[in-house]
């Protein structure tokens, strides 16, 4: 059943907008469409966001701290061209889209990467709800190579095709909503969220313990990876996995040397002669698998 297009979203804004450089973030993004608040523009933008900013957890890697003001997102990930995780990329969008006159509200996650909707893993992922056109949509930039690459109207079994890749939203039992992506013929369960609102102070909890809890995957491995129209790519330390649509993905193991390379040229990262020093010495410790 589709839900009411009635939205419920509140439009006062929880962002730091009046720190915002936007025109350093659209060249950043390599992005000169239409910037109204409607669903071509939102569509648009996530789109060329996720083109040009990969996924990835360095920082953490290299012990550096994760900050959520927009000056810090805007230097890491603007100026200096780099990636990051959920709470950086999608609190910077949502910043980017209050600006454009986006009603846009936090929201937060269980992962579930293919287990129950029963499973109860800790709320960790930032995701948000954004209003266009007078309905509500569901926006993750901060994903990495299994996201959506387009808003998702928030309605019970709707199914979305973005390029090849097709994902579904439905209300679970407990009133949750269960994001999925079709794999072969079989839906693999991304994450479950409420609509309960999360503020910037939440996010900053989350981030906290993602970023210094030491059973969170981000402080134990190297993650970076890209969410692409027609190839998807997703490393591990130094296993790199190509996942493209209907087919099983591709995996294979990196030279520590080749790692760096790799990070520029597949993922466009460019790093600090002193943070590819250190990561390349984590990577040479690294026994082959």
């Amino acid at each position: 059943m589709i839900a009411s297009t009635t939205s419920n979203l509140h439009p006062t804004a929880r962002w730091e907008t009046e720190g915002l450089d936007l025109d350093a973030y659209l060249a950043r993004i390599g992005y000169d469409g239409p910037l109204a608040a409607d669903v071509a523009s939102l569509r648009a933008l996530q789109r060329a966001h996720l083109a040009a900013i990969p996924f990835e957890n360095l920082d953490v890697i290299s012990g550096g701290e994760i900050r959520l003001d927009i000056a810090s997102l805007q230097d890491k990930l603007v100026r200096r061209r780099r990636g990051g995780y959920c709470h950086e990329q999608n609190i910077l969008f949502a910043t980017v889209l209050d600006r454009l006159g986006f009603t846009v509200e936090g929201r937060s996650a269980r992962i579930l990467m293919g287990n129950d909707e029963r499973e109860l893993t800790a709320m960790s992922h930032t995701i948000l709800a954004v209003q266009a056109e007078s309905r509500d949509w569901h926006i993750d930039v901060g994903v990495g190579n299994e996201g959506p690459r387009e808003p998702i109207p928030l309605a019970d079994g709707i199914e979305a095709r973005h390029d090849r890749w097709i994902y579904r939203l439905d209300r679970a039992v407990s009133g949750h909503w269960v994001l999925r992506h079709r794999r072969g013929d079989d839906w693999f369960n991304l994450y479950q969220f409420s609509e309960e609102r999360y503020y910037r102070a939440d996010y900053a909890d989350h981030n906290y313990v993602v970023s210094h809890h030491p059973d969170s995957p981000f402080t134990r491995q190297i993650i970076v990876q890209r969410n692409g129209a027609d190839t998807r790519y997703a490393l591990t330390d130094r296993t790199l996995k190509v996942f493209r649509p209907g087919k099983e993905p591709e995996e294979r193991e990196i030279e520590a040397e080749a790692v760096i390379e790799l990070l520029r040229e597949t993922f466009a990262l460019h790093l600090a002669i002193d943070q590819e020093k250190r990561l390349l010495e984590r990577l040479q410790a690294i026994p082959p698998s």
